[in-house]
């Protein structure tokens, strides 16, 4: 069984919608109807009128679903700013309870449940409310997406840390080369040193794909994390 998750990073801009697109393609290949949820987005372009994610587009597109945006993405700023932020440069408050109401609806509808979060853990979503707190009223464990350059030991440790010291379980990391660089000596060897430092097991390695996420429902590479997710 695959269990429903929360796909987290150490960073903005690691490649969290790649994985989790892909994540939900392979689970789609597998005929299971899985369910994909980005809460909380930012940067948002306006489309006839109404402000659309491109991220969420990506997550309804990869998991083969018919659920409307509304329901994927409940909460939709137009400032690429935190969300917290984005709502008060917008004026646009964030209603809670319009993120419960849509989550419980999808639940009901697909098992397992994908949801992306916003850049990393402790980015806030609302005043004294994170992801973290996010992760926890949903009761969802976490993939944690990281980059294998140097000073990602540093940056996969702390949000180990965090997510651990806050209650939250891991269920593994997911190495993404979401850049175009030489795979230098760190990248060879900091996959490996972030299970010995952290312990969390290695779900996975992501190799670059162009920079482009629609390329990622194709990738059998996520195959082979869901396996693990599964183990």
């Amino acid at each position: 069984m695959i269990p429903s998750f929360l796909v987290t990073g150490t960073d903005t801009g690691i490649g969290k919608t790649f994985i989790s697109a892909g994540l939900a393609a392979a689970l789609h290949r597998r005929g299971l109807s899985v369910g994909v949820m980005k809460p909380f987005a930012s940067g948002a372009r306006t489309v006839r009128g109404r402000l659309v994610s491109e991220d969420a587009e990506l997550l309804k597109w990869a998991a083969g679903v018919d659920d409307p945006l509304e329901l994927i993405n409940p909460v939709c700023l137009k400032p690429p700013l935190a969300p917290l932020m984005a709502s008060q440069v917008a004026k646009k408050p964030i209603r809670l309870a319009k993120v419960w109401k849509a989550y419980e609806t999808l639940r009901r509808r697909h098992a397992p449940m994908i949801v992306e979060g916003v850049g990393g853990l402790l980015v806030p979503l609302l005043t004294g409310f994170t992801v973290v707190d996010l992760a926890r009223k949903l009761r969802l464990p976490l993939v944690i997406v990281t980059r294998p350059s140097l000073g990602t030991l540093n940056h996969t440790a702390l949000t180990l840390h965090a997510a651990r010291t806050l209650g939250l379980r891991v269920l593994g990391l997911v190495v993404n080369h979401s850049t175009r660089s030489r795979k230098g000596l760190a990248e060879r060897l900091n996959p490996a040193a972030m299970v010995e430092l952290t312990g969390a097991p290695l779900l996975g390695e992501v190799p670059y794909m162009g920079g482009n996420p629609a390329r990622a429902p194709a990738q059998r590479v996520f195959e082979g994390i869901l396996d693990r997710l599964g183990s």
